[in-house]
């Protein structure tokens, strides 16, 4: 069973109210290979909901203290995010995922690359809270394009 980033199967839980529809990744759950999870909704945000990024680090230094997720307003919504990581890690042993498949760039899901915390639309390498979490506990995560390109081969919305 495959766990993927719910935006990506095309649910409209993004901090704007959009998705990220993958077709590819749409039609494994519709097949029931895959289950949708929102970390950010299940840490209690709703949708929309203000932009945020991580600062100070990435999301393993959050996990750890040392880093902190903050909206563009400047408010501190750490927990939050720590405890939607931790629910998404519940469901991952839950279904006994085999392999995770996160939205990149995320604060939540980024498995590679993370916006810088300055809100300016520059990345960094690094993990979102959730991503880190999982692969801490021994789950292989990567992001939409690596599952798209490298396992199943090709052009994402076809």
């Amino acid at each position: 069973m495959i766990l993927v980033s719910s935006c990506l199967a095309g649910l409209e839980v993004r901090y704007n109210g959009t998705h990220s529809l993958e077709n590819k990744i749409r039609k494994l759950v519709d097949e029931k290979k895959a289950v949708t999870v929102c970390p950010e909704l299940l840490g209690g945000f709703l949708t929309p909901r203000e932009p945020a990024e991580v600062t100070g680090g990435d999301g393993a230094d959050v996990l750890d203290g040392m880093a902190k997720v903050v909206e563009k307003s400047g408010k501190d919504v750490t927990e939050l995010y720590i405890k939607g990581a931790y629910a998404a890690l519940e469901q991952a042993l839950k279904i006994n995922a085999t392999i995770v498949v996160l939205k990149e760039n995320s604060p939540s899901c980024g498995s590679s690359l993370i916006y810088n915390g300055e809100f300016n639309g520059k990345k960094r390498a690094g993990d979102g809270v959730a991503s880190a979490l999982l692969k801490r506990n021994g789950f292989t995560v990567i992001s939409e394009e690596q599952f798209v390109n490298n396992l199943l081969g090709g052009d994402s919305n076809k």
